[in-house]
């Protein structure tokens, strides 16, 4: 059973019977569900990931005030739930606010993941912040939703990142995609720097599926969870394959001529989907013009400024 399943079930035959019969007065202000850190808020764990914190649980979001009113006895009353569930033990992860489950408080939640307990507030704090932990902060699903912060901040980063963040962290990505793929790589094999090369091209690789989950506007997760991600995405959810074949250690004397023929693939595409989404006008395989250009539909005067390389 996947663990998000396991969440809300135990949620529906244990938790919410004890939340009606206890707490029914404050029910409509706690927020119910599982989300953050673990593969199961993701949707992607498997059987491997059952051998550490794994197991049925949720969480329950207060804001501070009702924190403060309820807390402790909210806490007791979770903790009190029975140890196991479909054979399973229960987590048991802590008390305090930022552990993956239980009672927590909605602020430190995001302020756990972001650095704040409402979440970036100027373009630059949006910029600034990794894509993982966007992720993270937004993913997994809510049981029961509840009038207080957790909710509202959760709604507007999932609405995603502004659209100058969105378009200088493009470039940032194709700035590193083109100077490791396109260019660092065919040269460190001319001159039989393998590591070098195969450091590159793990770089073109992972700036390149990030690529994808902007061009998506999702956010990129955890890198261990990237390439899993990609298939799932409707714009050039396809080039998973491509990237997987581009990781491909296959022996071949053509291995890194033909690397860079996917390389070069990939990057057509992604040209393609900028001209698409009315981002440059006309494609061009030397991207160091295409970057001109999309620097150019930044409107924020601190973000036009600023280096390709930067966020």
């Amino acid at each position: 059973m996947k663990g998000m399943k396991l969440a809300r079930d135990y949620f529906m035959q244990y938790g919410r019977p004890m939340l009606e019969e206890r707490f029914g007065a404050y029910m409509s202000r706690i927020t119910i569900g599982l989300c953050g850190e673990g593969s199961e808020c993701f949707g992607f764990d498997d059987e491997i990931s059952r051998d550490h914190d794994f197991g049925p649980a949720f969480c329950l979001w207060l804001d501070r005030e009702l924190m403060e009113e309820i807390g402790e006895r909210l806490i007791a009353e979770y903790e009190a739930l029975p140890a196991s569930f479909y054979g399973m033990p229960v987590r048991r992860d802590g008390r305090m606010s930022g552990h993956r489950v239980g009672v927590g408080e909605s602020g430190e939640f995001y302020r756990h993941f972001l650095g704040s307990t409402v979440g970036p507030q100027t373009q630059m704090e949006w910029l600034n912040l990794p894509d993982s932990y966007l992720a993270v902060a937004t993913n997994g699903a809510v049981f029961q939703e509840g009038i207080g912060s957790f909710l509202e901040v959760r709604g507007r980063l999932k609405a995603g990142h502004p659209e100058d963040v969105r378009i200088k962290k493009m470039v940032a990505r194709a700035a590193n995609m083109s100077q490791s793929g396109q260019y660092n790589l065919p040269r460190s094999v001319r001159r039989g720097e393998y590591v070098a090369a195969g450091l590159a091209l793990a770089e073109f690789v992972r700036h390149g599926m990030v690529m994808i989950y902007l061009l998506n506007h999702r956010y990129a997760p955890f890198y261990k969870w990237m390439h899993r991600g990609l298939g799932e995405l409707p714009i050039l959810g396809t080039t998973q394959k491509l990237f997987a074949q581009l990781m491909d250690p296959c022996p071949e004397s053509f291995f890194w001529e033909q690397k860079q023929e996917l390389i070069e693939t990939i990057c057509g595409l992604i040209s393609a989907e900028w001209q698409r989404q009315g981002l440059i006008g006309t494609t061009d395989p030397f991207w160091q013009n295409s970057l001109d250009e999309l620097m150019k539909q930044i409107q924020d005067p601190q973000i036009a400024v600023l280096p390709w390389l930067y966020g």
